[in-house]
């Protein structure tokens, strides 16, 4: 018996230009699932399996292991996640270009010194295998992409607070012309590239992230924009002379450190007399009606292992910047948020570096019935957010 809006294994597998025996195999690995079996065990499929499948042979080609692909795709085909599923493939294809020019350029020059020497540069040898070897890190940065879209995605779109987040922190960076800037930490750049027509002609900005992914994304947002430099390094040893910027930026970062004492050395040490460290976080109320909400659901998800504003909060940032700074103040920005629909929200909760994705994957379609209820008649959540500006003495 035909049933509507649902396709067999062969017609799912022709309308795909698979083999059966392909869509069985992806079944076996968990990868995709049928979304109906019957009780004789007949196997049917539907347009969102479709555009699941769309992901994961797109993965498959770019090289991407059956463990990543499982970790990188989400079970729903609803817009909200499809376009950013479709953004994110999008960079990774650009990162392959990239990484296959590299390739083209590590195999020229091994030939050519073969040639011209008759010998093996085992060092160009080494780069082209370490080249080679890139497809690891790409899954890494892929996740990272879609988890920091997943949380920046959210806020902008119900944050109750019209302004934004990063034209507010924009506004506190009091920037003019003339002025040296440093972020440490830029992650994908949306602190500049939602403020572009607000910067002054003449100003130097350098860019930075200890992922070279990131980097690779934010140089491609930014384009051929002549204020911007772009360096990857671990900013708790910052290459730059002292006295080199007027204004550094951690937006949501120094929770992140290993040392944030030494971070914040390493800022005040490149900032000029009178120049200022701007760095922002969270209080311990931030968008804590989340993690009630997944443990209603099950009370196993932690979505957090470490309360980051416990090593960095507005509760006690002063505290470990005042040693630092002669001038601390905390400014903070009034905002909450109001949601109406499941999909930005359960994407958010993925995105958290926690153990939620062991018990809600398995359980998805349950979970996300949960959430479509709780945000039905609008779901409340509070935002503690701040951001504490030092000054550099003019003395010092």
């Amino acid at each position: 018996m035909k049933l509507e809006g649902y396709y067999s294994s062969g017609e799912f597998a022709r309308m795909a230009d698979v083999s059966v025996r392909t869509i069985r195999f992806y079944d076996k690995q968990n990868i995709l699932k049928p979304s109906l079996v019957t009780d004789s065990g007949a196997r049917f499929y539907t347009d969102s399996d479709l555009a699941r499948l769309q992901q994961i042979l797109l993965l498959k080609y770019l090289g991407f292991s059956l463990d990543d692909i499982r970790e990188m795709t989400i079970a729903d085909a609803d817009y909200h996640f499809m376009l950013n599923s479709l953004q994110l493939q999008l960079k990774l294809v650009q990162d392959r270009i990239e990484q296959m020019r590299l390739v083209e350029k590590a195999i020229q020059d091994t030939a050519g010194a073969i040639e011209s020497r008759h010998d093996i540069d085992w060092s160009q040898m080494l780069n082209l295998i370490h080249l080679t070897g890139m497809e690891k890190s790409m899954a890494v940065q892929y996740r990272n992409a879609s988890n920091l879209s997943a949380r920046i995605r959210l806020h902008s779109l119900y944050s109750q607070n019209r302004q934004g987040w990063f034209p507010w922190v924009y506004e506190q960076c009091r920037i003019h012309e003339g002025m040296k800037i440093l972020e440490i930490g830029c992650g994908n750049g949306a602190l500049w590239t939602q403020n572009i027509d607000r910067l002054p002609e003449y100003i130097s900005i350098c860019l930075s992230d200890i992922s070279e992914g990131m980097i690779r994304d934010v140089r491609r947002s930014v384009g051929n924009d002549r204020r911007f430099s772009f360096r990857v390094f671990d900013c708790h040893q910052l290459p730059f002379d002292s006295r080199s910027f007027d204004l550094v930026i951690a937006d949501h970062v120094l929770f992140y450190c290993r040392d944030i004492p030494a971070v914040c050395r390493e800022a005040k040490r490149v900032l000029r007399p009178g120049g200022r460290f701007l760095c922002s976080n969270y209080g311990s109320g931030h968008m804590k009606e989340i993690t009630q909400l997944v443990q209603e659901f099950d009370n196993h998800i932690v979505l957090s292992a470490e309360r980051l504003y416990d090593r960095f909060g507005l509760e006690n940032g002063a505290e470990l910047l005042s040693p630092i700074f002669p001038r601390v103040s905390l400014i903070q920005f009034k905002d909450g948020l109001l949601v109406d629909r499941p999909e930005p929200l359960i994407e958010y909760i993925l995105s958290c570096h926690g153990n939620q994705n062991q018990y809600l994957l398995d359980r998805y379609k349950d979970f996300r019935a949960f959430v479509e209820r709780k945000t039905r008649k609008g779901f409340s959540i509070t935002k503690e957010a701040g951001l504490f500006v030092c000054t550099r003495g003019e003395a010092e």
